[in-house]
């Protein structure tokens, strides 16, 4: 007999209340629009969760909308841009198996039937009410004589259709759940993707964030392998809310935490989370990584990645992307400032007439113009704050241990003793490799020049801290700005450092890369590249993976395996879709020394057996179906 689908259309197949569409078009550019459009609003909550009469409901909105005929074009125009997405991308279904599928509203056919229409659904299997009009085709309220005008009318709606089989019915309101609850329907799918309604949800049989969810629960053919709402997103160290947002209205399931977690805390936290995000303070370790059952793809909201054990990710199949660019401009902006307030005595001068004393005075106050910068690290950052430094009127040296093209008039140094007998200033923007610990020893305070300045934004760890502050109390060195340090808390709160109480040192708690604009930025950057991963299986930016983008193929299934780079895998692979008769529309590989990432886009119908056979393949990490 099979199972029959009886579908919602307002904030279900559509992801608003027409009538309210409706309100916005018949009251567009009066003063009253707001204030009638959220009345409408509330009747329709108060009817939907059977709080009124649906009849009540009914004439109450169509008596303050003042509509015609002729708006109802208008308003079918704007729903077909309304109809919610898991609904669009799963076309596919309403085609298949359109025999099965019916629409249940108390709505009106006027507007439903032309939407519907295009996703395979007849007119005579739409049941809605319909309008009445005046001689001019003005709305004058609706047809008394449907069932579905009246209240609880889908239970008597659903008895007369008389279907045969399992049916389940698909909506939002309290008013769906009402055939369930009458026994006329055998289940109730809470649909939450536009508006969760608290009576709706627990009196639900399942709660469906989407479609997705829906026919995953049925195993029917569906636009992706698995729910986005299944995907568990774990976001640490107060990420910026826009990231939440993102992943979010992506749909996947988003968690918050403010803090980082210690190794024991995270080790039972990650259980279960498909996505993790952090910045610089978490650390994941090769135990954390162990316990990380399900974990896919890990996000670092931040330029550094030393916190994560790369290789281990890697092994393991874990994508990793970082934020390389989104923070530079704050991190070259705080460069300048902090140069231009050493350079000034600012710091002394503020604590003197915080203090009470007044020194006006030019002693150790100098202009940036004509001062020698060598900015030691020339990528993203060095560079930027190379030409910012320039046009200021500084002359700027750089030293990298990578051949680098200068930017403007820039002069590279080929030894960093040169760099450092120049300099006025010198600039840290050292990459994050453990091996440049302690890079900037006593020796290299010593081959500056007397009374120059160090401005440290990059690691801590690569300055030695004995030997910047012999350096400043020697007086050899000038004065310093220190934004990182070797060993850093976890979470705001006390922090005692031996630079502390220093004159004409500037300290700030690793804020470098921290204004709104570039947290923003981030929280737009590494969103984007987790969903490319998980919505496409792209991995172009990753830090620790091969970087592989392939269009999305029409009418296909998109395979995703990651295995140990060993020779033969690609041919292995091949073998299983041949013998399945799987033809290959697109396909992708691409390897670095340890892995290879193979994207396999094959035609739409397959056996399921071919998912095990290539899951056994040797040397498989780890292989996933897209879609």
């Amino acid at each position: 007999m099979g199972k029959k689908y009886v579908f919602d259309f307002d904030s279900t197949l559509t992801s608003v209340e027409a009538l309210d569409v409706l309100a916005e078009i018949t009251l567009a550019n009066k003063p009253e629009k707001d204030a009638v459009v959220s009345e409408i609003q509330a009747i329709t909550n108060l009817g939907i969760d059977g709080d009124i009469s649906f009849t009540e409901s009914l004439e109450r909105r169509l008596s303050l909308l003042h509509a015609n005929k002729t708006d109802l074009d208008t308003l079918v125009q704007e729903l077909q841009h309304k109809v919610s997405a898991s609904i669009v991308r799963n076309k596919e279904f309403f085609e298949k198996y359109s025999e099965d599928i019916y629409v249940i509203s108390c709505g009106f056919k006027e507007f439903i039937e032309p939407i519907v229409a295009k996703y395979n659904i007849p007119a005579h299997k739409v049941y809605a009410n319909t309008f009445t009009y005046d001689e001019k085709g003005n709305i004058t309220g609706f047809d008394k004589e449907n069932v579905l005008s009246s209240h609880n009318g889908k239970i008597e709606c659903l008895k007369r259709m008389n279907l045969v089989g399992e049916v389940q019915v698909i909506g939002d309101g309290y008013s769906d759940y009402v055939m369930r609850e009458a026994g006329i329907a055998d289940k109730f799918f809470a649909y939450t993707e536009n508006v969760s309604r608290d009576k709706a949800t627990a009196n639900a049989d399942h709660v469906t964030p989407n479609l997705d969810e829906f026919l995953f629960v049925n195993d029917l053919p569906r636009n992706i392998s698995y729910p986005k709402n299944r995907i568990k997103v774990l976001l640490l160290e107060n990420v910026h809310p826009e990231a939440f947002k993102k992943l979010s209205k992506d749909g996947f399931s988003v968690e918050l935490v403010k803090t980082s977690l210690d190794e024991t805390t995270l080790i039972e936290k990650i259980k279960g989370v498909h996505v993790l995000g952090i910045r610089s303070k978490t650390q994941l370790t090769q135990k954390v990584l162990e316990a990380a059952d399900k974990l896919m793809v890990v996000g670092a909201f931040c330029i550094g990645t030393t916190q994560i054990d790369l290789d281990a990710c890697k092994n393991k199949g874990v994508v990793v992307f970082n934020a390389p660019y989104s923070n530079t401009r704050s991190v070259v902006e705080l460069a300048i400032g902090e140069i231009i307030m050493l350079m000034r005595s600012i710091f002394p001068r503020s604590t003197e007439i915080h203090n009470g004393q007044w020194n006006k005075t030019a002693a150790n106050a100098r202009e940036v113009r004509g001062k020698n910068l060598g900015i030691i690290g020339y990528g993203n950052i060095g560079k930027q704050l190379s030409v910012l430094a320039e046009a200021m009127g500084m002359h700027v040296y750089f030293y990298d241990v990578n051949d680098q093209l200068s930017i403007g008039n820039a002069t590279k140094c080929d030894h960093l003793n040169e760099l450092l007998e120049l300099s006025d200033v010198v600039s840290l923007h050292i990459d994050d490799n453990k091996a440049n610990k302690d890079f900037f020893n006593k020796d290299a305070f010593d081959a500056m020049k007397p009374g120059a300045l160090l401005v440290n934004l990059s690691r801590g760890f690569v300055v030695n801290i004995e030997a910047l502050v012999g350096a400043l109390k020697s007086g050899h060195l000038g004065g310093a700005a220190v934004d990182v340090y070797p060993e850093e808390p976890i979470s705001n709160g006390a922090f005692v450092t031996a630079l502390q109480g220093m004159e004409n040192v500037i300290l700030t708690p690793h804020i470098g890369g921290s204004t709104e604009e570039a947290q923003r930025d981030i929280a737009n950057f590494v969103p984007n590249k987790i969903m490319e991963y998980m919505n496409s299986g792209n991995t172009v930016d990753a830090v620790n993976f091969p970087n592989i983008r392939l269009p999305k193929q029409q009418n296909s299934h998109r395979f995703l395996h990651i295995h140990k780079n060993v020779p033969g895998i690609m041919a292995k692979i091949n073998e299983v879709l041949a013998s399945f008769d799987m033809n290959i529309s697109g396909q992708f590989l691409s390897t670095d020394a340890q892995v290879g990432y193979v994207i396999s886009d094959l035609d739409k119908d397959y056996n399921k057996e071919v998912i095990n056979a290539l899951k056994e393949i040797p040397n498989t990490i780890k292989f996933r179906v897209l879609y």
